[in-house]
């Protein structure tokens, strides 16, 4: 009875909204190219991510490593590292998402897949670095996600990856603000609930066996170009992110797998 009783507990999360990820299977060339779609944001991102990542690689020692991009959408990570000579894999679910990211890659190199991130098609210990960035807060489980992500890390190896907390100014900037200055924002794109606090997810990488997890912030460049946006509700081309001390919105990091 005792079993019964539990197989029909409630989904305490059924009432809350459910992030839209389709829409990530729907932007084609506007990965690269859309100004007046949230889709710029995250290249302006990935503009100050991606160095951050590969500086972090080479002062590991890694000249040339082998790295897995886990939900690497349109290819902004994967692509620029294999443009510093890395082994890259690139893994998403969208196959849409992937076509683009190849159509980009100028090495030829980097081996795009299709799979699930909750059940990553690669053997244990395969990857010296893998990186989750602005994924974590796009799946309902993102405990199986890290721990999946600690799996396929040889020992030593690192995570790096973005995402957002949760809390009200996050909710009012990240979410309302994007809607109310960004065209083309589609609704749920992101969902407060599935948002992470700092402690969260260095919880998860300390049970994953992974190592405590170093973060810093990021929020927009405060300069012309944000005002730009906010007037055309428009991304301009030089429209920047910057590092800062405060994680209350976004923020980036980095753990180690234990040797």
């Amino acid at each position: 009875m005792e079993s019964q009783a539990h197989s029909f507990a409630p989904d305490v999360n059924a009432h809350l909204p459910r992030v839209n990820n389709a829409i990530y299977t729907e932007l084609g060339q506007r990965w690269y190219d859309a100004q007046d779609d949230p889709v710029a944001l995250l290249r302006a991102e990935s503009g100050l991510r991606n160095p951050w990542v590969q500086s972090g690689i080479v002062a590991a020692g890694l000249q040339e490593a082998s790295v897995l991009d886990i939900g690497c959408g349109g290819g902004f990570l994967s692509n620029y590292l294999a443009c510093q000579g890395h082994r890259v894999t690139g893994l998403d679910e969208s196959a849409e998402a992937l076509g683009v990211a190849a159509s980009r890659d100028v090495t030829g190199a980097v081996r795009y897949a299709q799979g699930d991130a909750l059940d990553l098609p690669f053997e244990s210990a395969s990857f010296d670095v893998v990186c989750a960035m602005d994924f974590l807060e796009h799946v309902e489980d993102p405990e199986r996600a890290i721990g999946e992500a600690a799996r396929v890390l040889r020992p030593g190896g690192l995570f790096y990856f973005h995402t957002f907390n949760r809390n009200p100014l996050a909710w009012l900037i990240v979410i309302r603000g994007v809607e109310w200055f960004v065209k083309n924002t589609p609704r749920h794109m992101h969902v407060l609930h599935l948002f992470l606090k700092p402690g969260e997810v260095d919880a998860m990488c300390g049970r994953a066996g992974l190592g405590p997890a170093s973060f810093v912030g990021t929020r927009p460049r405060l300069d012309r170009a944000f005002a730009k946006m906010l007037w055309t509700r428009e991304v301009p081309h030089d429209f920047s992110f910057v590092f800062t001390r405060s994680t209350l919105l976004g923020y980036s990091g980095w753990t180690r797998r234990a040797p």
